[in-house]
């Protein structure tokens, strides 16, 4: 399963491609989703730090909060994140 999230500018999207996915251990680092304030997102990873990533809006908000659910319940793993200009395209299995 992919999705495309867009992000507030190219930043935000390496930010959150950076912060949701480590290519090299193949493994996920976010460990939940904290708080949402319009299209804030505000996530936990795994060595306990909290990160707010600007999306374009509360669609891509609720987009992506959807599509990392399962990943978060250990239903399905990440196996791959990319940058498109402001967006990031996230790949499960």
């Amino acid at each position: 399963m992919k999705v495309r999230i867009e992000c507030d500018d190219k930043y935000e999207a390496q930010k959150l491609s950076s912060l949701i996915f480590i290519k090299d251990g193949k493994e996920t680092y976010i460990t939940a989703i904290l708080n949402v304030i319009k299209n804030e997102l505000v996530i936990s990873l795994k060595d306990k730090s909290a990160h707010s990533i600007l999306l374009k809006d509360g669609k891509n908000v609720e987009e992506f909060a959807d599509f990392i659910q399962s990943v978060l319940d250990n239903e399905h793993k990440l196996v791959s994140s990319r940058i498109i200009e402001n967006s990031v395209e996230i790949v499960k299995e």
